[in-house]
């Protein structure tokens, strides 16, 4: 198929008398209750259930394997090639099954609230409430002249058209397809709506770095002095958390630019997780959900459509999705300068982490490049219980580019802005999962607190014996003895089989990275 066939494809589908165009909040909510593919929740936030799929389907995703981006993609399990015949009879196929279906949503937008580096975006929906999804996460066009002429990147979403993999080419019937010479991602099979935001992360992970600039998978916030900070982590480890602090504005909670003028969200919303979420413990995110936000999997009671946060019958991938504009405190547009402070979070099932450390350039590099954490249960299909792992920049499953691309150029502004760097491990303490504890909130909140203000600049540090981690002596409300993990375990012996296991992993997992200069690892890595 060629590109005059997709656009006239695409072109009548998008004019077609089923299509509804750019509907407001309003009246997106009035056809999703129509249609009854959600309910009505007690704050007015609309509750929908995406069946069997509560989590991304990463064995499912694939880039179409073309002329341009051939020689530039980082091949591989997690950049899955796939050729340009599949995409066309899939894309046909979905442009024929949505021309027949009563309605389809379409929303025009924007990713990258910096308009000199905006991607116009085309979100082509079965579902109303994945429409009312994009508009929230999404930076929405407002009627406003785009400095850019770029045609838009086109989303086509149809959960219930579903692939046949004998025929269709694909492993399963769920399928996530990126074409970026026909600008076009195709996602079907799947209801779970987080994969078209994470489509979009992954098409700005090539494009921006054409532009000297990086993409980051963090939160940002400023504060009232304008000092920025960037909370790194993957799904579950408290950048969304973390990052609507109420002392300060929030920048954007999951995805970033870092240009030569500062850090731009990529999006207009949020997609935080809401296992467990009180208003005590986490009042901007319980207060954001309200009329035009979308609740994922979340149990409701039958009468009162009160959300119960606390019950993971549906998944413990619970999910809400709301407009930057349901926060309190936020920068508009969401554009602040260069950071200061940057904060690695990892939810360690081990246990064996400092809560803080404080890291020296190399080590900034070294675990930028790790990624260590621990998927929690749900983000992806099969993941029932936190497994170790390594996602090389906090984010390999979005990076279609070769990993030390966006490490160099991260050290490269480390370098430029001095900027300091910080290693938070929210994950277990006192023993490894299963035996330990989560590390309390609370705490985090005050180590993190510390660092952003500089109250840990200057602050005495002890050298971790494994990990060759500076722990601070001292977190103004934390106790001393939570700092150095080693401490919080009643075994000794325990505690350093577990943590020499880890630091094992460590230098097994940075072995990919024997071509960069050996005094990242040396110098950053575990010193046993």
């Amino acid at each position: 198929m060629n590109v005059t066939d997709l656009t006239n494809g695409l072109i009548q589908l998008v004019n077609g008398e089923n299509a509804k165009h750019n509907l407001s909040v309003s009246q997106l909510v009035e056809k999703v209750l129509e249609k009854k593919e959600g309910v009505l929740t007690s704050t007015g936030a609309i509750r929908a259930t995406t069946g069997a799929y509560t989590g991304r389907s990463p064995q499912d995703k694939f880039i179409v394997e073309e002329a341009t981006t051939k020689n530039i993609i980082n091949w591989g399990t997690v950049n899955q090639p796939i050729s340009s015949e599949v995409f066309d009879q899939l894309y046909s196929k979905m442009i024929s099954y949505l021309k027949e279906r009563d309605e389809i949503f379409i929303f025009d937008g924007f990713a990258g609230a910096d308009i000199r580096y905006q991607l116009p975006l085309k979100v082509i929906n079965e579902f109303a409430w994945h429409n009312l999804f994009a508009s929230q996460l999404f930076i929405p066009n407002n009627g406003e002249e785009m400095i850019t002429n770029e045609q838009p990147f086109t989303i086509l979403s149809a959960p219930h058209f579903k692939a046949d993999p004998e025929v269709d080419g694909t492993k399963s019937e769920t399928f996530i397809i990126i074409s970026f010479e026909k600008r076009t991602i195709l996602i079907g099979g799947t209801e779970y709506a987080g994969e078209m935001k994470k489509s979009v992360f992954s098409v700005m992970n090539l494009l921006l770095p054409e532009n000297n600039i990086l993409p980051m998978h963090c939160s940002a916030n400023v504060g009232f002095e304008g000092d920025v900070a960037l909370f790194f982590g993957l799904s579950g480890t408290g950048k969304t958390t973390l990052s609507a602090d109420p002392n300060r504005r929030l920048i954007g909670d999951d995805e970033h630019g870092w240009s030569t003028s500062g850090v731009f969200n990529i999006e207009g919303g949020c997609y935080a997780k809401c296992i467990n979420l009180t208003k005590e413990k986490e009042p901007q995110i319980y207060n954001a959900i309200r009329y035009g936000s979308v609740l994922e999997n979340v149990v409701i009671d039958e009468f009162t459509r009160e959300a119960d946060y606390s019950n993971p019958f549906y998944t413990e991938n619970t999910r809400a999705a709301y407009s930057l504009s349901a926060i309190d405190k936020t920068i508009v547009p969401s554009i602040a300068g260069h950071p200061q402070t940057i904060v690695f979070l990892t939810a360690d099932a081990f246990g064996v982490l400092p809560p803080i450390s404080k890291l020296s350039r190399e080590q900034a590099m070294f675990h930028f490049l790790s990624g260590y954490t621990s998927k929690l249960a749900g983000t992806e299909r099969g993941v029932t219980a936190p497994e170790a792992t390594f996602s090389t920049c906090f984010g390999s499953p979005f990076l279609p580019l070769e990993a030390t691309r966006y490490a160099n150029m991260l050290g490269q502004k480390i370098d430029e802005h001095n900027v300091q760097v910080f290693l938070v491990n929210t994950g277990w303490t006192g023993g490894a999962y299963g035996e330990g504890k989560r590390m309390k909130l609370h705490y985090t909140r005050s180590m993190v607190q510390a660092a952003v203000e500089g109250d840990l600049d200057h602050i005495e540090t002890v050298k971790d014996e494994i990990f060759g981690l500076n722990i601070p002596i001292h977190v103004p409300g934390v106790p001393d003895d939570v700092l150095q993990p080693h401490k919080t375990w009643n075994s000794q012996k325990e505690y350093f089989l577990k943590a020499n296991e880890l630091a094992t992993k460590f230098k097994d997992n940075f072995k990919k990275f024997e071509h960069l200069s050996t005094h990242i690892e040396k110098l950053g890595g575990p010193i046993v």
